[in-house]
């Protein structure tokens, strides 16, 4: 099968959709800024202490790759190497739910329980964007993003 401007060609001779060119991405892309919208008008609360640059800067951009690489780049392409783990409901697979739920937990060494239970959902939007396009690239760009702006709209610098 040879690929098209939309798709670039894959290991197993499926084609993988180019992702800045897919619509879904740039989807998953808004979903940032409805998710900040939500959370800036309910009780969330604001940070009431400033945070270095440095520190936001180290959030938006290091973390994210840090993650992504452990969680969509080391643990679940391990989980989707098993059959078991490829089940999916929807576009979403085991592998993505089981990796969230452990992408959360390890939230918890740093946020209350209720925030790190939030982040299951942007979790899987993540782990979606890796099976979707077969790289840790798409969900680092938009951990990065989903994280620049909640720190905008939720952190002092």
């Amino acid at each position: 099968m040879t690929a098209t401007k939309q798709e670039k060609s894959h290991p197993q001779g499926t084609s993988v959709p180019v992702f800045y060119r897919d619509i879904p991405f740039w989807l998953a892309v808004a979903c940032g800024p409805v998710s900040w919208l939500l959370l800036w008008f309910s009780d969330t609360p604001r940070a009431a202490i400033h945070v270095p640059v440095t520190a936001l800067l180290i959030a938006s951009l290091i973390y994210p790759v840090l993650e992504e690489f452990v969680f969509r780049g080391g643990l679940q392409p391990a989980l989707l190497a098993r059959p078991v783990f490829r089940k999916r409901v929807g576009p979403v697979s085991l592998a993505n739910v089981l990796t969230s739920i452990a992408f959360a937990a390890a939230h918890l060494l740093r946020q209350p329980p209720l925030w790190a239970a939030l982040v299951l959902l942007p979790s899987l939007v993540f782990g979606w964007s890796r099976e979707r396009y077969d790289s840790i690239v798409p969900p680092t760009l938009l951990h990065m993003f989903y994280n620049a702006g909640f720190i905008w709209l939720f952190v002092e610098a």
